[in-house]
């Protein structure tokens, strides 16, 4: 009797504390504790997305958890407080933080999916790199040359196994292709003809009306133009440790929390174990990771690196979403990885003397 008694409180208690809010907006408090309930968050995470909505006079704070730009102005308004209080640097203000981040990327990326998705081949764009895999023979790569209406065509397939002689008339292959910021896509097709199409030597593949969708995107890439310095990962040491001398310089092209991408002279490697390291926002921020994709350009002799981050501690993680939800200043300085690091160093350095 006594055990239900207290969990009838319980219920009471819960009750009145949601029930206190329920005519302080239009959007309807108990509404959203119950929207936050749904998504994830906990009571005592909802009370402080409560006082943020508040704080940014949100007329229907509900919104937030639909609307991307609704959750940004409630992470911009976290992290400005933060910030001032001297509180950023604390593990439960970052692990809240990156739970809202998380979640913000949750929304943008579902709004992104249903407008950027394709159907079928008609839809894919002249440029596009493909993979042609012959049952039986290996991976060829290949792109698209034009888009018609009645068929796609692409580029004669290269490979290792490739040769002048080999005959595609009539053959049933599969495309596989990689869509910038959406997803893969796979599709059967056969070539129903070996022709010549803008000087180059191509086939005309019959179209498909359904794709498989596949490995959807799992993280929001920006594009970054920025220098950075390259290392080798030495696996004694600590992968993210923060390098005192300048590394080989390289051209960062895009950055997300699972990886970025760059431009490196003379020819990469996959699988290759490495660490980027760049100034955000005048901090230093290193990156390990693992080569996974490399485009080499034989003319230039430049190579464009993809590589996909280790898991990286929390606040450098959402420093990197910081710049990926534009909650940075702009940031200059090129170098200031290793000019804080040693300035970091002569005041230790004086501190013992």
């Amino acid at each position: 009797m006594i055990p239900f008694f207290f969990f009838s409180l319980v219920i009471l208690g819960a009750v009145l504390y949601l029930t206190r809010f329920k005519k302080d907006s239009s959007g309807g408090w108990l509404q959203f504790f119950s929207k936050g309930k749904e998504a994830g968050f906990t009571i005592r995470d909802m009370e402080q997305l409560r006082r943020l909505a508040t704080s940014c006079n949100i007329p229907n704070p509900v919104s937030i958890f639909k609307s991307q730009k609704q959750m940004e102005l409630i992470i911009r308004s976290m992290v400005s407080s933060v910030r001032t209080s001297g509180e950023i640097n604390d593990w439960a203000v970052q692990d809240f933080l990156s739970r809202l981040f998380d979640y913000c990327k949750k929304i943008e990326m579902e709004t992104s999916d249903s407008k950027t998705r394709i159907t079928n081949s008609r839809q894919i764009s002249e440029g596009q790199t493909l993979k042609i895999l012959v049952p039986n023979t290996g991976v060829f790569k290949s792109e698209v040359v034009k888009n018609f209406g009645n068929y796609l065509t692409i580029s004669r397939p290269v490979g290792s196994k490739s040769s002048a002689s080999m005959q595609w008339y009539n053959m049933k292959v599969s495309v596989y292709f990689w869509r910038e910021d959406d997803a893969g896509y796979v599709f059967d097709t056969i070539v129903i003809d070996e022709v010549f199409s803008k000087g180059i030597s191509s086939l005309k593949v019959e179209h498909n009306d359904s794709l498989f969708r596949t490995q959807k995107r799992k993280s929001l890439r920006i594009k970054f133009t920025k220098p950075a310095f390259l290392y080798l990962v030495k696996e004694v040491d600590n992968p993210h440790k923060l390098e005192k001398t300048a590394g080989l310089r390289v051209m960062l092209e895009d950055i997300s929390d699972t990886g970025c991408s760059f431009r490196v002279s003379g020819q990469a490697s996959s699988g290759l174990r490495l660490k980027v390291q760049f100034s955000l926002g005048r901090i230093p921020v290193c990156m390990p990771g693992t080569v996974r994709a490399v485009e080499y350009n034989q003319e230039a002799n430049i190579s464009l690196v993809r590589m996909e981050s280790d898991p990286l501690p929390i606040g450098t993680r959402n420093h990197i979403l910081c710049e990926v939800f534009d909650l940075l200043p702009e940031d200059d300085e090129e170098e200031l990885p290793f000019r804080v690091l040693e300035e970091e160093a002569a005041v230790k350095e004086e501190a013992s003397a």
